[in-house]
């Protein structure tokens, strides 16, 4: 099984040309579809074109959607986050307890403390 890795491989240089390509035409589709006549169109037999609303409308739609996107995630962030009052803000089935059985010198492996521990730092005046 390969591992996969963003280096520079030729397939994905044909698939990035590809596309490039790809985004060039639609480019040049929609601007013949919005600036040309509909006369013009006509007479070069090309009858069945959306509306030049549309040419206005998708790109408006898109816009108000990427700009909207934000502020419902972080609204759909805040109503799953638990309320401070909330058990499940101390500990949950993921937290680790650290461990007590290191050398004096030695740096604690990452874990999480318990409440009465964090209380007894930042509240007490004298920690012991």
């Amino acid at each position: 099984m390969t591992e996969h890795s963003p280096s520079p491989t030729p397939e994905r240089a044909v698939n990035g040309f590809v596309l490039y390509l790809m985004s060039i035409v639609a480019l040049g589709l929609y601007v013949v579809w919005a600036y040309v006549p509909d006369s013009w169109l006509h007479a070069l037999g090309l009858t069945y074109w959306p509306q030049k609303y549309w040419a206005i409308a998708i790109p408006v739609y898109l816009c108000l959607v990427f700009l909207l996107g934000y502020p419902l995630y972080m609204g759909l962030t805040l109503m799953n986050t638990p309320p401070l009052t909330s058990t499940n803000t101390i500990t949950d089935d993921f937290s680790r307890e650290v461990k007590q059985d290191i050398p004096k010198n030695a740096i604690p492996p990452i874990g999480d403390m318990s409440i009465s521990d964090v209380n007894r730092l930042m509240y007490l005046n004298n920690p012991g």
